[in-house]
C-alpha cells in the first residue's frame, strides 16, 4: 500500500518536472535585468526561477547568478557593470544588496529632482526670509565688530534711548 503511494508520488512529480523544468530553463536563458523595472523585481524573478531548477536537480551557482546579473544590465549602464565585475563579489547576495542600494539613492535624487529641477527659482520660504532681512537691513551701514546687541534690535536686550540731536 505504501509502496502504491509512493509510486503514485513519483509519477505525478515526474510528470509536474516534465512541464516546469523547460519552463524555467526557458526562463533562465531569457532573464535579464534589464528587462525589468526595479532590482528588486528582477531579484524576485532570479529566485523564482532558480528555485526551481533547483527543485528538479539543476545547479545553479553564486557565479551563474552573478554572471547572469552583470551581463544583463542596460547598455546604457556598461560602466557600472564593469565597476561592479570590478569589484570581484563572490556572493550574489552581495551584488544584489549593492544594486536596491544604489537604486533606492538613485530613485531619491530622481524624486528631489523632480520636485525641484536643476536650475529653476528658489523656492517661496527663501524669497521671504530673505526679503524680510533685507528690508530690515535697508539704510543701516555694515555691522562693525560691536558686542552682541549694539546696534541692532534684539529681542530681550536692553537699549539705552537714542540721542536726538535736535533736542536739547
Amino acid at each position: 500500500m505504501r509502496l502504491n503511494r509512493l509510486k503514485k508520488i513519483k509519477e505525478r512529480y515526474d510528470n509536474l518536472k516534465l512541464v516546469t523544468l523547460p519552463q524555467a530553463r526557458y526562463d533562465w536563458v531569457h532573464l535579464r535585468l534589464k528587462d525589468f523595472k526595479s532590482v528588486s523585481e528582477y531579484n524576485s524573478a532570479m529566485f523564482r526561477i532558480t528555485s526551481k531548477l533547483k527543485l528538479y536537480g539543476d545547479t545553479i551557482t553564486d557565479y551563474d547568478m552573478l554572471e547572469k546579473t552583470s551581463t544583463t544590465f542596460h547598455a546604457s549602464h556598461m560602466v557600472l557593470q564593469q565597476q561592479y565585475k570590478e569589484k570581484g563579489f563572490k556572493k550574489y547576495s552581495e551584488l544584489i544588496s549593492l544594486l536596491l542600494v544604489a537604486e533606492q539613492n538613485n530613485d531619491l535624487l530622481m524624486r528631489n529632482h523632480e520636485n525641484r529641477p536643476t536650475g529653476s527659482t528658489t523656492l517661496p520660504e527663501v524669497d521671504e526670509v530673505y526679503s524680510h532681512y533685507a528690508k530690515r537691513e535697508k539704510g543701516r551701514g555694515p555691522i562693525r565688530g560691536r558686542g552682541r546687541g549694539q546696534g541692532r534690535n534684539f529681542p530681550g536686550v536692553n537699549h539705552p534711548p537714542k540721542k536726538n540731536n535736535h533736542q536739547k
